[in-house]
């Protein structure tokens, strides 16, 4: 039987494994519903400093030299967007910014989006905002616990993707569960976007923002 999650587990793999993944261990991707790239990279950068297209080569030198002088613990720095289809994608490598609810609030004004978090370090994240409001957030790990303006909006989408929206009990359920808690959380987000995020979603030139004015803590 195919696997549903297949085409996500990239997006989760350990560095260790032959597996195509330009994103590393710790990186953010969110999704902005029918704003242009120079318009979200206007809401991360809204002091009107220059946007700069770069690949994602240059993209990864950028950040890689951020980290280098903060240490890493002011995340990476900056975003890359890219449009695909309806929603304009923010890769945000090494980064956490738009995994905290208050930022992507302030970044979903006037529009939908979504969030999906990686942090081998830290904890995972899912939110999903319309119109500067968190509606559901969540530790895909703990996808119980949601917090957020509606908190069941999301329970069909969730019960596709098999994160559960109520308990469940035995150590089967709980392997699969911390197993597959990420990928399904990707799936999640391309089941609200129609985004499936591929290794080569990436490979086109992406319009390079700062946000080292927002606050990490």
């Amino acid at each position: 039987m195919p696997d549903p999650l297949a085409p996500f587990r990239w997006l989760t793999a350990p560095a260790t494994d032959n597996v195509r993944n330009p994103l590393g261990d710790v990186f953010t991707l969110s999704f902005f519903h029918e704003v242009e790239p120079a318009d979200v990279a206007a809401r991360f950068e809204p002091s009107g400093a220059a946007v700069r297209s770069m690949t994602l080569g240059e993209f990864d030198d950028e950040v890689a030299e951020f980290v280098e002088e903060t240490d890493g613990g002011d995340g990476g720095g900056y975003v890359g967007i890219t449009r695909i289809g309806e929603w304009s994608m923010a890769v945000e490598p090494c980064g956490w910014h738009t995994a905290r609810g208050e930022n992507l609030a302030r970044l979903a004004q006037g529009c939908e989006a979504v969030a999906v978090g990686r942090h081998d370090y830290g904890e995972h994240s899912f939110l999903y905002a319309v119109d500067g409001e968190i509606v559901v957030a969540f530790t895909p790990h703990a996808p119980v616990t949601r917090w957020g303006s509606d908190p069941d909006r999301l329970k069909e989408p969730m019960r596709r993707v098999g994160l559960p929206s109520t308990a469940t009990t035995g150590k089967a359920a709980w392997d699969t569960r911390w197993d597959d808690a990420l990928p399904r959380a990707f799936a999640l987000a391309a089941r609200i976007t129609g985004v499936t995020v591929t290794p080569d979603s990436f490979d086109g030139p992406l319009l390079v923002a700062s946000i080292t004015g927002w606050s990490q803590d």
